[in-house]
């Protein structure tokens, strides 16, 4: 099929896309501006994120995983972050939990567009403890909860309907206002970084990229500008 018949009636061709840009603004990233260690140059940014009435969900990021060489890529919530790394939760049989099990090092990107910034952080996904896990579970809201034992995640599915009443199955197991227990299948990961950069929009394609390494032998972080 040519590329006529796939814009045809869409009211988007390859000019109007090619068109697409945006002139970013002059607010820049200078090294004397940025904290002295990644983490804490993170919780910045992600507190000016999450205080800008246009982003929603700021601590939303792009998971990367590669399994048999094969990329693959989801939007998952960050849930927790400190100076060991960045933690999430999610189905230990899912895609993305294989794919960590076969190859532990992953991206997490956080596009926060209305900012004209992203991160990028590269690093390798652990398992945490089951009582970390637990212990986060349990602050979830009871919806939420079932929906963990409802959800075969990444399974194929018959239906919707199939999945509703997996749903209701466990919502009358675990009714409202009960104790629901942690699924044994469910639980977190830390990717602890060995990079994380810092990327601002800037005018004439000119963008700023501060890059931080951790050194393998020190663990110290290293600065380090690229070309945008």
């Amino acid at each position: 099929m040519g590329d006529k018949n796939l814009n045809e009636g869409l009211g988007l061709d390859r000019a109007a896309i090619n068109a697409m840009r945006r002139s970013y603004g002059e607010a820049g990233l200078s090294e004397s501006d940025i904290a002295s260690e990644p983490i804490t140059q993170f919780q910045i940014w992600l507190k000016a994120a999450t205080e800008n009435s246009v982003i929603v969900e700021a601590n939303a990021m792009v998971l990367s995983t590669v399994s048999v060489a094969v990329p693959t890529s989801r939007t998952v919530l960050l849930k927790d972050v400190t100076q060991e790394g960045f933690t999430f939760f999610t189905n230990y049989n899912s895609r993305k939990s294989n794919a960590i099990e076969e190859n532990p090092n992953v991206s997490l990107l956080f596009p926060w567009f209305a900012m004209e910034r992203q991160v990028i952080v590269l690093g390798k996904a652990e398992r945490i403890s089951e009582i970390d896990s637990a212990t986060y579970f349990a602050t979830r809201p009871w919806s939420s909860q079932i929906g963990a034992w409802a959800s075969s995640q990444s399974q194929k599915l018959e239906s919707r309907a199939e999945l509703e009443k997996n749903w209701e199955k466990y919502s009358l197991l675990y009714p409202e206002g009960s104790n629901v227990p942690k699924p044994p299948h469910w639980g977190g990961f830390l990717v602890r970084p060995v990079s994380i950069e810092f990327w601002q929009g800037r005018y004439s394609r000119l963008h700023d990229r501060l890059r931080f390494t951790r050194d393998a032998g020190t663990q110290n972080w290293e600065l380090q500008r690229l070309y945008p």
